[in-house]
């Protein structure tokens, strides 16, 4: 477990590994991290701000967390900043592991008129907060989903272009060239344009997904075939061969195995770019589709300049998102391939 030591040296692989617990406990667990559900109109019926929390009751001069009912006021026409309207006699204490009005548990909720809106409100008095937690299972989840696809396909290939050799290796070899010459992104666009108008969000992001792996392999397979090359000539191959072993139980029980260090290396470096493309298909609309949410259709405010300069808090928390769940994988994948570099790991 000398690899294991190591990794355990490497502060950011650490730092990164920790980031992806948390957002991905907070994933699994939206029901109770969200006070709200992420379709629900506020009562205010209004774009807010954070809210604010109160110490102290203004009237009594008690001491405890508490927010107060709020609502949006006149817009001025000059400006476009809005005013808010802050009603300071009904003050609504805030209640960790409180039920709320539907009966779900959550990690914290308010008791009263007043409701804790840590990100404020979108232009359709939807919780920022709550939208935010649940559109993470979607960005989080595409690119599992995605890895999961492509990678075994990619090994298999490459194992068995690195295996076989000769008229085998140059054909797959060859369309896997192909593959490689398609720019993801604009073949994405094209897929989404064309996809069937009725089909709900997440089964077209689906369908996306699922094609798009289908063609994200190619990379691998010809990275995997070099090693394979490398490692079919050696004595445990060769003695499995002479025992009558199949040639596609070698490739799959002696070689791939051998190349599983690489795979995992690059399944984490590969996730960021699923995670991306994600973000980058629902900001410009073909992807997750209003009301459901995902934190790459949560940007599509940041094309608004006038959100950008008075509502800054709509784009900032999905962006900051995005950034660090590809950096936490980087440094995750950075850590291993540290760890498991056969030229530095000791017996």
């Amino acid at each position: 477990m000398t690899w294991w030591r190591k990794l355990k040296t490497n502060r950011l692989a650490q730092v990164g590994a920790i980031l992806l617990i948390g957002l991905y406990t907070v994933a699994l667990g939206a029901d109770f991290f969200a006070p709200y559900s992420p379709y629900a109109t506020q009562p205010n019926g209004s774009l807010l701000p954070p809210t604010q929390v109160y110490w102290r009751d203004a009237e009594t001069g008690r001491f405890f967390p508490h927010v107060y009912p709020t609502t949006q006021g006149a817009v001025d026409l000059e400006t476009g900043e809005r005013e808010i309207i802050v009603d300071r006699t009904e003050p609504s204490p805030i209640r960790i592991f409180h039920r709320n009005d539907d009966g779900r548990l959550t990690l914290f909720d308010t008791v009263g008129p007043g409701k804790l809106n840590l990100l404020g409100t979108d232009e359709q008095a939807r919780d920022q907060f709550s939208r935010l937690v649940h559109g993470s299972r979607v960005s989080l989840s595409v690119g599992l989903i995605g890895i999961a696809i492509s990678f075994p396909l990619g090994m298999l290939v490459g194992g068995m272009a690195g295996y076989f050799g000769g008229a085998v290796d140059a054909v797959l070899m060859r369309f896997v060239e192909v593959l490689m010459t398609i720019p993801s992104i604009y073949l994405l666009v094209a897929l989404a344009a064309v996809l069937p108008a009725g089909i709900s969000s997440s089964q077209r992001f689906l369908l996306i997904i699922l094609i798009t792996s289908l063609v994200g392999w190619a990379g691998l397979a010809r990275v995997i075939r070099g090693q394979v090359l490398s490692i079919k000539e050696q004595e445990f191959v060769q003695a499995s061969r002479v025992m009558g072993g199949r040639s596609l139980y070698i490739i799959t029980r002696h070689i791939l195995p051998q190349t599983a260090t690489y795979g995992i290396i690059a399944a984490t470096l590969a996730i960021p770019g699923f995670i991306l493309a994600e973000a980058v298909l629902s900001f410009i609309g073909l992807g997750i589709q209003q009301p459901d949410a995902s934190w790459g259709n949560m940007l599509t405010l940041a094309t608004n300049a006038s959100i950008l300069v008075l509502q800054p808090w709509l784009v900032w928390p999905p962006a900051i998102l995005i950034v660090v769940t590809s950096l936490a994988f980087n440094l995750l994948g950075d850590g291993l391939r540290d760890a498991l570099d056969p030229r530095t790991l000791k017996s």
